[in-house]
């Protein structure tokens, strides 16, 4: 693995994204280029443990701080437009493929609202590529009666007002290494405004409602203890899609960082991914 590089790219509305390539050392065989897109409340410079994993296996790694987080212009946890996020990964996707060389693979993985983000890109059509991963995506946000009621609400009335995320950083990962690092990262937030949070309360069941008609290459991986996501929407769309295209992994005792959980619980996950990635590339 070698050193990872930052640098800014301009979304068309003038906002700035942090991009972070984790290129393959001189004289490696290039087999894909994998982009990654983070979750909620996070950024990309959490993933330099999957990147150099990925470097090893011989796959280009990409990166982006979504909008509103990490290094990356707008209001923490805000949302400009309901389809920001996946303008911005189309953005993203173009930019890295004028750097490919042509008929390179290139592999969306995305985790939790960035899984998310990268299914509904996909069953969007937004751009094409390859393949896509799945780390326990937000397809069900799990939400009750009161929380419906003020997301018919608020988006409307407010689509900027600002709460925080409610998420609780002890269950991201039994690793307690992870989880101090997690609270003591300044580039990490709990804010998710209204709109945001229509974005995944929408997106979730749309995608696994398309789940029937999935047409790419997919592998999904999900914490069966994950109590962030509920993995019921994970559950439910490996039950509809179809099995020609999607392969699935339920990890029922994890976390819901499942790339972060200690080494020996997260290495069946790698060893999933290898092998779906070796099968493919």
């Amino acid at each position: 693995m070698t050193d990872s590089t930052l640098s800014t790219f301009v979304a068309l509305d003038g906002d700035n994204l942090a991009v972070q390539d984790w290129p393959l050392a001189p004289g490696v065989a290039l087999r894909g280029v994998v982009l990654l897109v983070h979750g909620l409340g996070e950024h990309v410079g959490r993933y330099d443990k999957l990147a150099g994993q990925l470097n090893d296996w011989g796959f280009a790694v990409r990166g982006y701080d979504q909008y509103g987080h990490g290094e990356s212009g707008g209001p923490r946890g805000g949302l400009s437009s309901d389809t920001r996020l996946l303008d911005d990964l189309a953005d993203i996707v173009d930019s890295t493929r004028a750097r490919m060389a042509p008929h390179t693979p290139l592999i969306l993985l995305g985790h939790s609202m960035g899984g998310l983000v990268a299914a509904r890109f996909v069953a969007l059509g937004v751009r094409p590529v390859q393949a896509l991963v799945l780390s326990s995506p937000s397809l069900d946000p799990g939400l009750n009666a009161v929380q419906k009621l003020l997301l018919a609400v608020l988006p409307k009335m407010a689509p900027n007002f600002r709460i925080g995320n409610g998420l609780n950083s002890s269950l991201i990962s039994h690793d307690p290494a992870v989880v101090a690092a997690y609270g003591a990262d300044k580039l990490v937030h709990d804010r998710i405004s209204a709109r945001l949070a229509r974005f995944i309360a929408d997106g979730g069941p749309a995608t696994v409602a398309q789940a029937p008609t999935w047409s790419i290459p997919t592998l999904l991986l999900y914490a069966g203890a994950d109590r962030l996501v509920n993995p019921a929407g994970s559950r439910a769309f490996a039950a509809a899609a179809p099995k020609a295209v999607l392969e699935s992994h339920c990890f029922e005792g994890l976390y819901h960082e499942i790339f972060n959980e200690s080494e020996l619980e997260a290495k069946a996950v790698f060893a999933a991914l290898k092998q779906w990635l070796d099968v493919r590339f």
